[in-house]
């Protein structure tokens, strides 16, 4: 049986591409991507959903006027629609440009995972690539972390090394590490959905 994915966008959707075209080739089994939900209109994640023949949702946060407490309750009511509850399915948050409430993130505990361009615990927040380079780190990269209340602090399921160049700027290490996010972002649901993940504190053990 699929395991039902909901996916969190705000902007471009490589890596919900990622996805997708892991699904529709095969290297990502056992998944149904269920509903795209994005927090803006108009954006190229949306396209790509649509291009998949994923269902989409949009809460604009422009125009919406509820606090983050409703705003994430419409998210959690939209997910629920789609099969994806505090004990089914998966969330996964692709470029979601918004801090989810506690209340949000309880909902899905252990079912709710983000990908960040860096090596956590390292460079938490924004801008993680610049961040990288103004400390002056020779080896920067990505991790897939399950998500908790605290901004990019859960427990790390899988990460990859990039190196920094020595003539690298923000866009040419955000190039290479977003290459690399494509195939780990896609590994991550993928050994969730086997099973083969286990919280332990603060550790996910693997197989």
């Amino acid at each position: 049986m699929a395991c039902d994915l909901g996916v969190l966008v705000s902007g471009r959707g490589s890596n919900l591409e990622a996805i997708l075209d892991s699904v529709q080739e095969g290297r990502l089994k056992d998944v149904r991507v269920s509903v795209v939900i994005s927090s803006a209109a108009g954006v190229r994640a949306l396209e790509i959903a649509r291009k998949f023949g994923v269902e989409t949702e949009v809460f604009d946060v422009g125009s919406l006027k509820q606090s983050r407490l409703e705003y994430d309750r419409l998210l959690i009511e939209s997910l629920r629609k789609h099969g994806i509850t505090s004990s089914t399915g998966l969330v996964v948050l692709a470029g979601f440009d918004r801090i989810l409430t506690a209340e949000f993130v309880r909902e899905f505990s252990g079912r709710l995972m983000n990908i960040h361009p860096a090596l956590l615990p390292a460079f938490r927040g924004l801008h993680a690539q610049k961040q990288a380079l103004d400390y002056g780190v020779k080896v920067s990269g990505c991790t897939v972390h399950f998500v908790v209340p605290e901004v990019d602090s859960g427990p790390i399921i899988v990460q990859k090394a990039v190196e920094v160049k020595e003539d690298d700027d923000e866009e040419s290490l955000s190039d290479r590490i977003l290459r690399e996010e494509h195939q780990l972002l896609p590994k991550a649901i993928q050994l969730f959905v086997s099973g083969e993940l286990r919280i332990d504190g603060r550790k996910v053990v693997v197989g």
